[in-house]
């Protein structure tokens, strides 16, 4: 597996843009925004709002899905 960053094109609130992600964060991101039913340029429009000043994009989308995987499994331990 590459963990060479792949840029991909999103359309945040109408304004093209591109990311780079290594292949698993972009599977992962894909998943989360699947599972809340909602289109991936949607929860990338709401990270991109919420993200701390001076923090890029691909690094808050990163820091989503970690977060993500962290909430599950501690949800999941007893």
């Amino acid at each position: 597996m590459s963990t060479a960053p792949l840029k991909r094109s999103l359309t945040l609130r109408g304004h093209r843009t591109s990311v780079s992600l290594e292949e698993p964060f972009w599977r992962a991101f894909k998943e989360i925004a699947q599972e809340r039913g909602e289109p991936v340029n949607a929860l990338a429009a709401r990270i991109d709002a919420e993200r701390a000043e001076g923090t890029g994009l691909a690094s808050a989308i990163r820091l989503h899905v970690l977060a993500h995987y962290v909430t599950r499994a501690e949800a999941q331990t007893p």
